[in-house]
């Protein structure tokens, strides 16, 4: 990647602000580094050697890029790929004041690194909303969420101002707004391409237009996390000083070591020049907790909840579990939050409501392939596949495989990949058709 040309508007940009200077130009055209996050619920330990990543929990540099559809585990929700300087996120969650149980918004959440991420720091407890308005990404954010695995998740398919509907609703709403996507020249040369001075005038403004959409779904006292991959004050430091202009609401001052803190004191930025990262600004807002509006709250009953769950008992953990069923299939969702998601789900376009567990059939459950990553799931009949059959299962294939008839849960390393129904000399291969590996297996 070296000496790899810039927008002349960009170079011109930062060699001319003294807060960023040549020396992120250089840190751009050396190589991005590859980060994962592992799944601190998924029975599985990576080897020892790589290097922690201090501002994170259970994140590590790698010392190359893997082909990770090549690897089972990948596809198991064992670990996610996200870049690290955005998981500075965790360092900002761990240091506000918010609830016992709280409930989050993750309002631009595709694919769904940063999910994954804030379903790990509530480690089961509180409620995780997320939200992408592309309904192609919002699948694909549904998808990871369900090989992460946690219960308390919901995923929607909605406009910011569709959250109007929930006042009051979020103790803390976290926002990686739709950028110039300038920390991405690092990793990715073609979006240097895609850079101009107007385009940096058009994400500023739609910035704030998705801040001013959601505010009213924010509590009062609650916190609003906004960041962007980019570097510069437009879309930054000026749209966060502007947000404090127009809103009842203050800069929230953390601990953000060992980024830099931005030009104006008000957040901090992952700078590849300094911290081996691509690029990531992050800055807290508290809403004042006198800024109160009466909410409308009215849980919807679109949600039949099943009281007969004893057929379930074999194959999930149903303590403090509340089922429910939609279109005919059923919900696993924390009891505590009932209310709250059944509020949700008629106020929003759901893609997906805690765990999806599949289908009753007189009296059967003809399981989901969420229920098999689920990190409840406590189905018995389990086969453990060598990795060349795990591949070939991910590919959506069959091969001979001994076991019992009925319904299996096949793993890879002890982690469950989804499930098959055995016929005794044969089996199918029940892995979600459009989760499959298209790519050859060597």
């Amino acid at each position: 990647m070296e000496n790899e040309l810039f927008p002349a508007d960009f170079e011109k940009r930062v060699k001319n602000d003294a807060f960023l200077g040549e020396e992120l130009l250089r840190a751009l055209n050396t190589a991005a580094p590859v980060s994962i996050r592992l799944n601190p619920l998924k029975n599985f330990e990576l080897d020892s050697g790589f290097q922690a990543i201090s501002w994170c929990e259970n994140a590590f540099y790698l010392k190359e890029r893997p082909i990770f559809t090549l690897d089972p585990l990948f596809h198991a929700g064992a670990y996610y790929s996200q870049e690290a300087g955005s998981m500075m996120l965790e360092k900002v969650l761990k240091q506000l004041e918010l609830p016992e149980n709280p409930v989050i918004l993750d309002l631009c959440a595709a694919p769904g690194g940063k999910s994954t991420l804030i379903a790990s720091f509530l480690d089961q407890h509180g409620l995780l909303v997320s939200n992408e308005v592309i309904q192609a990404r919002a699948k694909i954010l549904k998808e990871n969420l369900a090989k992460w695995g946690y219960g308390n998740t919901v995923v929607s398919n909605s406009d910011p101002k569709d959250f109007q509907r929930l006042p009051n609703f979020f103790d803390c709403i976290v926002i990686d707004a739709p950028c110039s996507g300038e920390g991405m020249f690092r990793k990715d040369p073609a979006a240097r391409g895609e850079w101009s001075e107007a385009n940096v005038d058009l994400c500023a403004g739609r910035q704030k237009r998705i801040v001013m959409d959601v505010w009213e779904s924010l509590r009062p006292g609650g916190f609003l996390i906004y960041s962007t991959c980019t570097f510069n004050t437009q879309e930054n430091e000026e749209n966060v000083r502007w947000f404090t202009e127009q809103l009842d609401c203050e800069i929230v001052p953390l601990d953000f070591s060992p980024f830099k803190n931005d030009r104006e004191e008000t957040g901090a930025y992952a700078l590849p020049n300094l911290v081996d990262t691509e690029g990531f600004y992050i800055a807290v807002l508290q809403k004042s907790p006198d800024s109160f509006r009466p909410a409308k709250f009215k849980a919807g009953n679109q949600l039949k909840t099943v009281r007969d769950i004893s057929f379930l008992e074999n194959y999930t953990d149903t303590r403090d579990k509340t089922i429910l069923e939609w279109n005919n299939i059923l919900f696993s969702v924390p009891q505590r939050f009932t209310a709250e998601i059944r509020e949700i789900h008629q106020q929003l376009r759901i893609q997906k409501l805690g765990t999806e567990l599949g289908t009753a059939i007189r009296g059967e459950l003809q399981p989901d392939q969420a229920l098999a990553l689920s990190v409840d799931c406590r189905y018995p009949q389990r086969i453990e596949l060598s990795k060349d059959q795990a591949l070939h299962y991910l590919k959506g294939e069959t091969f001979d495989l001994e076991g019992e008839r009925g319904y299996q849960l096949v793993t890879y390393q002890n982690v469950p990949l989804g499930w098959i129904k055995h016929l005794g000399n044969r089996f199918n291969n029940l892995y979600p058709k459009e989760w499959r590996i298209r790519m050859r297996i060597e």
